[in-house]
């Protein structure tokens, strides 16, 4: 099941793809090489559909459950200041998407929108310190119960669209898509101070399923 951001990309990158076999099938006379065209743009259209691939998962149900928004590899569990919404100290979990790894963003856990933005910005690499302030992102922060929670969906060098959905006053459940990271990048998720969580660095999380932390 492939998202439907990807649906207007895999069908131009098939098209094409399927063209440049065509013509290399007739211009190209020596059969291995031939051969090993063909199966380079079959490799590289596999590798474009992963990027879209949406799989179906069943969402832990425990409201105090903290889910990860992204598939990923944590990468960042700290104590900062957010200074764009909160102006205040936070517990920082970020999860760094590989090339390999499902791109849609989801709510970790159910509440009510109450502030969304995009900033334009730079392209750092996405476990750059500075990517968090200064590469182009999106953030949302809603209300569950009476916390608040922040995400923060970060470009990178690859990188180069966010697809955000989320609006002010709209109702966020538990797993559903709140945008879309074309080709990858990183999540920061914001927690109240004295969170307890459930990730290290370095372990390997999905959307819907693992548990980051418990409000």
């Amino acid at each position: 099941m492939f998202h439907k951001e990807g649906h207007k990309i895999l069908l131009i990158s098939f098209i094409l793809l399927l063209g440049l076999s065509i013509v290399s099938d007739r211009l190209v006379d020596i059969v291995w090489l031939k051969t090993l065209l063909q199966i380079a743009f079959l490799v590289l259209f596999i590798l474009v559909a992963q990027f879209f691939r949406n799989p179906k998962r069943n969402t832990v149900l425990d409201d105090k459950q903290v889910l990860s928004s992204v598939d990923g590899k944590v990468v960042v569990i700290e104590e900062v200041f957010e200074k764009e919404y909160f102006k205040d100290k936070r517990i920082q979990v970020s999860v760094f998407m590989s090339p390999l790894n499902v791109h849609v963003t989801r709510y970790p856990i159910s509440g009510k929108v109450v502030f969304s933005k995009y900033h334009p910005g730079k392209y750092l690499v996405a476990w750059h310190p500075k990517s968090s302030t200064e590469n182009e992102r999106h953030t949302v922060v809603y209300k569950a119960g009476n916390k608040e929670i922040l995400i923060r969906q970060i470009a990178g060098a690859l990188a180069r669209r966010i697809v955000n959905y989320a609006a002010t006053g709209q109702e966020a459940k538990r797993g559903e898509e709140l945008g879309f990271i074309k080709f990858g990048s990183r999540v920061d998720i914001y927690l109240p101070v004295g969170t307890k969580y459930h990730v290290s660095i370095g372990q390997h999380v999905k959307s819907r399923i693992d548990s980051i932390a418990e409000i």
